[in-house]
């Protein structure tokens, strides 16, 4: 039978750009798409054009109620998300929410909270955890065989915070709904990575912000720096820097006698004996690959891939990095 997923607030650019999760969704022969819903009914409309023209609300309970749905995709301005979160926990329904789940840690850990207390599936798609670099760096790290871990580094720089306005997100822009710049949206990517591959828990160490290229209330690029409880140090960087589509990125994670590194597109593993080179990009979109594994995980019964908590020990490093770097969120 099809899984019938409605998705809550589709202004948020993931609905068809970049990760477009619902066009990916639609794309599946065993879903249905029974419903999306945004405050602005122009947006909704919008993109109900690009899927199939679904039905289209601009109230999300009331389209939970009348369309009943299996599974739900929330997404949204960051600044109601939590409330979004604790509603569909409140009502049983089981979800994939985006990071950053809310506007601090204070938020995020509340969604927590109820979903251990519910034992409820509150999956988040941190997608750089299917990355063929995650997949060949904790092979190497279960090896064992190259000496201790002494540091990692990743970058995302992506294209211009203008690409927000373009796609109906313009609330990107504005610090009270979106809670941050590069540093709320990006940065959950990088530290989860960062703890997903150490498996220790970790402290923001130093952090700097800037807003200088664009000009907008919120910052444009960000670096922070991480320390693992055993020692491991991590850079950060994340930004809306990049003068065209694409992205600007590298990841990296070195050993005492290796060096794996991820960029344009090739794997590079540097050893004593040499050096290997090999494909470095996903067979499919990332989001793709994590969307339906999500829901492999939800209909087999089995926790969420990446969940909630997942999300909040990343945002717990946000809200330090900001602290370090003198902003206030929100």
């Amino acid at each position: 039978m099809s899984v019938r997923v409605a998705a809550i607030g589709v202004s948020h650019w993931h609905s068809l750009y970049d990760s477009a999760y619902l066009r990916h969704l639609i794309g599946m022969p065993d879903v249905q798409l029974v419903g999306l819903q945004d405050s602005s009914a122009a947006i909704a409309a919008k993109r109900a054009a690009e899927l199939g023209e679904p039905p289209i609300f601009t109230d999300y309970p009331r389209m939970l109620s009348e369309t009943r749905p299996d599974f739900v995709i929330a997404l949204g301005r960051h600044s109601i998300m939590a409330e979004t979160a604790l509603h569909l926990l409140d009502h049983g329904y089981p979800f994939l929410m985006e990071k950053p789940m809310g506007v601090n840690a204070a938020e995020v850990g509340r969604v927590a909270d109820r979903a251990a207390a519910k034992n409820a599936f509150v999956a988040v798609p941190l997608i750089q955890r299917y990355q063929p670099f995650t997949a060949r760096a904790r092979a190497l790290l279960a090896e064992a065989r190259f000496g201790p871990v002494s540091h990692v580094y990743f970058r995302l720089n992506r294209p211009t915070s203008a690409r927000y306005l373009a796609w109906d997100a313009t609330w990107m822009l504005d610090p009270k709904d979106a809670a941050g710049g590069c540093l709320r949206n990006l940065g959950p990517h990088g530290l989860d990575l960062f703890l997903f591959l150490t498996g220790e828990e970790a402290e923001v160490t130093g952090a700097q912000l800037s807003a200088r290229a664009l000009g907008p209330a919120v910052e444009d690029y960000a670096s922070v720096l991480v320390r693992s409880a055993g020692g491991i140090l991590g850079t950060i960087e994340v930004g809306n820097t990049f003068p065209r589509a694409g992205t600007d990125g590298e990841w990296k994670i070195a050993w005492r006698d290796a060096l794996l590194v991820l960029k344009d597109g090739t794997l590079r593993l540097t050893t004593p004996s040499g050096e290997e080179t090999t494909a470095g990009e996903p067979a499919e979109p990332l989001a793709l690959t994590a969307l339906r594994d999500v829901l492999d995980h939800w209909r087999r019964g089995a926790p969420p891939p990446a969940s909630v908590h997942d999300c909040l020990r990343a945002v717990r490093l946000i809200d330090q990095a900001y602290a370090l770097a003198g902003r206030r969120d929100g």
